[in-house]
């Protein structure tokens, strides 16, 4: 499904793949967000969770186009009427202004997910950034951009259209500056690590 100038992690470890482990790849990567979607700091009007972590990593082990998939089956499963988002919320469950979770603060940064995942697999799976910690450490910096551009865009939006008070700066990017660090830290660290232990298998099967 995806093979270019350099593996995924998941290409290393599942190098043969047909369509239902490719269907499986993106169901548990979904499973992932949503699970980490779970680990929650309850603020409003954006709550902080261990979403951007899972986020970054699915989207490094699977690259772009299955980690893109991911994350649509993520907001999918939300539409469904799962409970995948922050909280335990699916799509429909009203806010506190009463309109649907989907179209309230967090709109944004779910879109943003998918940009993110995108961009962070296709350059994992191209240039190979997420083998060693420092280049690991920049291809998550710039998936944690483009995760908070339309976030903070459409959170703008958000506020303006109730007249709250709140600076977009404040209720959606700076209290959550140091825990995406911690974050960042612990995926730059863990997948580069996952590439040292395929790489030293028997098999073989890290590099080309």
């Amino acid at each position: 499904m995806q093979r270019s100038g350099a593996l995924t992690l998941s290409q290393a470890v599942v190098p043969q793949t047909t369509l239902l482990t490719n269907a499986m790849l993106v169901l548990l990567g979904s499973a992932v967000v949503a699970v980490c979607a779970q680990i929650t700091i309850p603020m409003w009007p954006v709550p902080i969770t261990g979403q951007t972590f899972a986020v970054l990593v699915v989207a490094t082990v699977l690259g772009s186009t299955r980690g893109a998939l991911a994350l649509l089956a993520y907001l999918a499963e939300g539409l469904a009427g799962l409970p995948v988002f922050a909280g335990g919320n699916s799509a429909w469950v009203p806010n506190r202004f009463g309109e649907p979770y989907i179209l309230g603060s967090t709109l944004g940064y779910l879109v943003g997910f998918v940009i993110a995942a995108y961009a962070v697999g296709w350059l994992a799976e191209r240039r190979g950034m997420d083998r060693e910690v420092w280049s690991a450490s920049l291809l998550l910096l710039v998936g944690n951009v483009l995760l908070y551009l339309p976030g903070l865009i459409w959170l703008q939006i958000w506020l303006t259209a109730h007249a709250l008070p709140t600076s977009v700066w404040q209720a959606g990017l700076l209290p959550f500056i140091p825990g995406d660090l911690i974050k960042l830290v612990l995926a730059a660290t863990i997948v580069p690590g996952a590439w040292r232990f395929v790489r030293a298998r028997p098999e073989g099967m890290g590099d080309r």
